[in-house]
């Protein structure tokens, strides 16, 4: 299931984000408002939802979080863009933001 929010997920919420992949969990963060989509089977699926919402896409990053090593990550085919040619976010400071907004929106669930 996925989930447009703007702060932190209640348990119900994060508990059917997680079904989709069990022990796996996809984000996409909007950097710049701070909003994010959690769960679903594709980043494309929140980084549209996200769009249809107001986003810019220059602000939306993809990535995600794996319950069983307890580990981020920011692999996403949508973060492949001009300027970041690769899935991984490559800009040193767009990832510590980008964990630190992932860090924000689960430090009770993981």
């Amino acid at each position: 299931m996925l989930f447009l929010l703007n702060k932190n997920p209640t348990k119900d919420q994060f508990q059917k984000a997680c079904e989709e992949f069990g022990d796996y969990i996809k984000f996409n963060l909007d950097l710049e408002s701070n909003s994010f989509t959690i769960g679903g089977q594709l980043h494309a699926d929140g980084e549209k939802l996200l769009l249809d919402n107001g986003s810019q896409q220059e602000n939306i990053w993809g990535g995600g979080y794996d319950l069983l090593i307890k580990q981020f990550d920011c692999n996403s085919l949508i973060n492949t863009r001009p300027g970041n040619p690769s899935q991984e976010i490559l800009d040193p400071q767009l990832r510590e933001r980008f964990f630190k907004l992932c860090q924000k929106i689960l430090p009770n669930k993981i």
